[in-house]
């Protein structure tokens, strides 16, 4: 059986005037249910939300995080290219943004969150 928790994030810091909020909802997916699932990353603060670059890391226990890839304008880039056929991610509308796992295997075993912050 896997167990993949999804962590439930909230982070919030001053950027400037501005405060930024990331918020996740906790996910949990066991192997043999889904072999795809998504979860959202719901950002607050952010000006031009569609703009903004967006990223995604996994940690697994004893090791740190990884960063899997990211999304700014219009496009999406891995860190390592075979992710490609593994995860996406989406932005929708104003404030969210998608994150998708595809193929769910016990290799993804792990907790993942969203991050934000300016170039």
């Amino acid at each position: 059986m896997l167990l993949l928790p999804l962590l439930a994030l909230a982070a919030a810091w001053s950027h400037g005037q501005a405060q930024v909020l990331l918020k996740q909802r906790q996910v949990s997916i066991t192997r043999g249910h889904k072999k795809t699932t998504s979860m959202d990353c719901i950002a607050e603060g952010i000006p031009d939300f569609q703009s903004a670059y967006i990223h995604w890391y996994r940690q697994v226990p004893s090791k740190a995080p990884e960063r899997i890839l990211y999304i700014g304008p219009g496009a999406v880039s891995y860190d390592d290219n075979s992710y490609s056929k593994k995860y996406s991610s989406l932005k929708k509308g104003t404030n969210i943004c998608t994150f998708t796992i595809s193929d769910i295997n016990s290799n993804d075993e792990g907790t993942y969150y969203c991050a934000y912050w300016r170039f």
